[in-house]
């Protein structure tokens, strides 16, 4: 797959100590936590009050249009366990007992635009994403996601096969009856280890994979995408990885994929879904986990749902992305 004529990648051939990589082992129980204060909560409430009594649109709401200082140091607080800590943070938690479901979601909408600038996350320009059960499957090349059924995931990094944003967040609304366990991994941890056990291998993560492309594309572009798992940039290691898609963007394409290829995936895979690499919490109704998708992966297990249709798992998806426009494709 490596392009004939081309330089060779920059590769990290040095091992990552900053926070971001971490085993479980090294975390605190509370990793990541940040709690909102009862006086965040009353900032809180008192702007679902002025949203209650002023309906917009929720994508036309803008954090500078409310006064909301102490929420705004809680997210500054949020952006340091992103940007130099551990890469990910829960926030525990919006007053989702006190408020309407669409109430609560512009709040997050509000919180989450602190962090920066909300995108299209589908081809059509959907900015905000409903998490929930379809009923449908996915195969290779329907374009169904996994985020649209009930069954488990692998870790991977959000639209590993497009533009990937630099932050994905996800507010519960509802949990599910059973499972749907969500748990993030540190991807530079993973490397670290490869490039202590595999070099070889690592390297062959520095060059490009067929991505499945989920059909969020225009209809006249190709189905499949070419990427690598890993890109450096002189100091921050960009990682692009969902293995299902990229298996499916092979059979997608009709061809198989390269041994050491293949080899690559599944060292990577191996060490990521190790018991002692994964920070496993069960969603709550008002949190907001958030997660670093240019170093972390993350993951939610099968689940069973409530019969009822009010019960039923809801998340609510939004991505965050600093550079291009709100397009798709930025």
């Amino acid at each position: 797959m490596a392009t004939v004529g081309k330089t060779s990648p920059k590769i990290l051939r040095e091992i990552e100590t900053r926070p971001v990589a971490w085993r479980n082992t090294d975390l605190a129980e509370d990793a990541g936590v940040v709690r909102v204060t009862d006086a965040c909560r009353a900032e809180l409430l008192d702007a679902a009050a002025l949203l209650q009594a002023n309906p917009l649109p929720i994508v036309s709401l803008r954090p500078d249009d409310f006064d909301l200082p102490v929420c705004r140091a809680l997210m500054r607080d949020v952006k340091a366990a992103l940007e130099t800590g551990v890469g990910f943070a829960v926030i525990d938690r919006l007053p989702v007992d006190a408020l309407d479901r669409e109430t609560a979601t512009k709040l997050y909408w509000l919180l989450t635009n602190m962090l920066g600038q909300t995108v299209a996350q589908k081809w059509d320009g959907t900015v905000v994403y409903d998490v929930r059960d379809t009923g449908k499957k996915r195969e290779a090349g329907n374009g169904v996601r996994s985020s649209t059924t009930n069954e488990g995931q692998g870790y991977h990094t959000d639209n590993s096969f497009n533009l990937p944003p630099d932050y994905v967040a996800l507010f519960c609304l509802h949990p599910a009856k059973d499972g749907g366990v969500n748990g993030v991994i540190s991807f530079p941890a993973a490397h670290n280890e490869m490039l202590e056990k595999c070099p070889g291998l690592l390297e062959r993560l520095y060059e490009p994979f067929f991505f499945d492309r989920q059909q969020e594309h225009a209809p006249e572009d190709s189905p499949i995408s070419q990427a690598p798992i890993f890109r450096y940039d002189g100091d921050t290691l960009h990682t692009q990885f969902a293995d299902m898609l990229v298996y499916a963007g092979y059979d997608v394409a009709g061809e198989e994929i390269d041994p050491k290829g293949r080899a690559a995936i599944e060292a990577l895979t191996a060490i990521i879904e190790a018991p002692d690499a994964r920070h496993d919490f069960v969603f709550e109704p008002g949190q907001i986990q958030i997660v670093d998708n240019r170093r972390l992966g993350h993951r939610r297990t099968a689940y069973t749902d409530w019969p009822e249709e009010e019960r039923r798992r809801h998340l609510v998806r939004l991505w965050i992305r600093n550079t291009g426009r709100p397009f798709y494709h930025g």
